[in-house]
């Protein structure tokens, strides 16, 4: 598919958004409900890119949905996925039938098609569109299945490919086996890959990336590590470490460190003080009683500074909430609308009730158009480089650019 170059009729105007969502459970249904909506919102407005949501009712029949709403709307880019759970406006629907769609008009803004595809047969990527480097100006939006792509690996060459741009989007989800999420490349529905888009032009896209945790205890330097294992911190063995900070906690702090406690890896030596939002959270994955040595979720170095992290409600609550005033604070232009993938492990199991991510977005941008699902792993940039997180809400703020 070729570059996306802005026609003639989105080139003068304004920056739109719309969303709609809809609960029908007869996907004919729901996606004449979303376009109907849509179409209300926009008027004769061109449609540039649509993002389209929906949860595992729908999987079967998301050639009907894409059908309906390229049909219907005839978006210049349409790109979609399953998701655990569908996000729109101030709601979260984590269980029940749902589908929502997000649209934005976006004036003189290039949109180049991003298409990926993994051969586990021969260990190789295929490469369906891949655009030229637009400049450093540029965003990638990105959706993949957690099944079928090594997206590790999709993010070392994206980073090869377009140095310093940031990467924004989530794992589909839904489904339990390979060949059950769904992606929408266009009006094209597929069952495994990596589909996405850049954006290069008149728009600032900023990327929010709550991590959700608080620092804990003292920070260390690795001095021993092989691969993912850490054998010591500050020449102490990290089992050590580790124990003693966990003695340190209030005794409510321990009863979620039995099920939260994780590593922050820092991503700038160079700082002279490190907070909160300075660090690439990592799982803790496992302990050796008889070497000392702790297992993390990711490749560790020695010389690397690295503190313990704790995750809960409060903490993941206060941290999201944060950043979207940070943003608000140190930005002349407000957002105008918003892309929102939020880990499947946030949500009610983490919040004890509905709507948090969706409702505290509200509440600091306000009534924005905002769209997404619960994600298998987000997709955000930290320090400056893209990462693949888990328990994360990672957001795409899209506004007028400063200048």
């Amino acid at each position: 598919m070729p570059s996306l170059s802005p026609s003639s009729s989105s080139q003068t105007g304004a920056l739109r958004f719309a969303t709609a969502l809809s609960t029908q459970s007869d996907t004919g249904k729901a996606a004449g409900e979303l376009a109907d909506e849509v179409q209300a919102k926009f008027g004769t407005a061109p449609i540039d890119l649509a993002c389209l949501f929906f949860s595992a009712h729908h999987a079967m029949r998301a050639d009907v949905l894409a059908a309906a709403i390229s049909r219907s709307l005839c978006p210049r880019f349409l790109i979609g996925c399953s998701g655990e759970g569908i996000i729109a406006g101030s709601e979260e629907l984590e269980t029940a039938p749902a589908v929502t769609l997000w649209a934005a008009s976006l004036p003189e803004v290039v949109l180049d098609p991003i298409r990926v595809s993994f051969s586990a047969t021969q260990d190789q990527f295929r490469l369906s569109d891949w655009p030229e480097f637009n400049g450093e100006d540029a965003s990638l939006l990105v959706l993949a299945d957690p099944l079928t792509t090594p997206v590790q690996e999709v993010l070392s060459l994206l980073e090869e490919r377009y140095p310093g741009v940031k990467a924004i989007g989530g794992l589909a989800g839904g489904g339990h086996r390979v060949g059950e999420n769904r992606l929408i490349f266009h009006n094209e529905v597929l069952t495994g890959g990596l589909v996405g888009v850049q954006v290069s032009g008149p728009l600032d896209i900023r990327a929010v990336i709550s991590q959700g945790c608080r620092l804990i205890g003292d920070r260390f330097v690795v001095t021993k590590a092989e691969h993912n294992l850490i054998h010591e911190l500050g020449g102490v063995p990290a089992l050590e470490r580790l124990q003693a900070v966990f003695e340190s906690l209030s005794e409510e702090d321990r009863r979620h460190a039995h099920r939260a406690l994780h590593l922050g890896i820092a991503i700038n030596e160079h700082r002279d003080r490190f907070e909160r939002g300075d660090f690439l959270v990592r799982n803790l994955v496992g302990a050796d009683q008889t070497t000392g040595a702790v297992a993390v979720g990711d490749i560790v170095q020695e010389g690397q500074t690295v503190q313990f992290h704790l995750r809960d409600a409060q903490s993941a609550s206060e941290d999201l909430n944060a950043l979207l005033a940070a943003d608000r604070s140190a930005h002349r232009h407000p957002p105008l609308g918003a892309l929102l993938f939020s880990c499947c492990g946030r949500g009610q199991g983490l919040f004890g009730r509905p709507h948090h991510d969706a409702t505290a977005t509200a509440e600091r941008l306000g009534a924005i158009p905002l769209a997404g699902f619960f994600a298998q792993g987000e997709i955000g940039p930290v320090g400056g480089r893209n990462f693949l997180h888990g328990y994360t809400a990672s957001m795409a703020l899209f506004a007028e650019r400063d200048r």
